[in-house]
């Protein structure tokens, strides 16, 4: 194999990696806007790492048997300042599966996911058309 023929075959992977992934998140959003529960949590900490200037914030609300319960949206924020009340809503049987129930952080995440599987897609087609 030549190496223009395995990175066509990585780019092919990442793209059809990144569609699943974004059909399974707007498959757990909508399970979660038509079966889920919805609630208030408040944004107890912020999530810094090395790599990334941007921080991730710790969202915590309560569940349907009193119990507190902390997740990180799947996109990292900005505008979600410490204190700040969100709209929350998840799955009864799975309440580490919540999601901010905004529509910027229901979209973004799902939107990001298919425009990149549609960039790798792109560039392997336009590598196999280029031969």
């Amino acid at each position: 194999m030549t190496g223009e023929t395995i990175g066509i075959g990585l780019a092919v992977l990442a793209g059809l990696v990144s569609l699943w992934a974004g059909a399974r998140e707007a498959r757990l959003q909508m399970r979660v806007n038509r079966h889920g529960l919805h609630t208030e949590g408040v944004v107890v900490d912020q999530e810094h790492t090395s790599a990334d200037d941007y921080s991730k914030p710790v969202i915590e609300f309560t569940d349907r048997q009193g119990r507190p319960i902390r997740f990180r949206p799947p996109m990292t924020g900005t505008g979600l300042a410490l204190g700040t009340h969100v709209p929350v809503a998840y799955l009864p049987e799975r309440p580490k599966s919540a999601r901010v129930f905004t529509r910027k952080y229901r979209l973004c995440p799902i939107v990001g996911l298919f425009f990149g599987a549609m960039l790798w897609l792109g560039v392997a087609a336009g590598c196999v058309l280029a031969r």
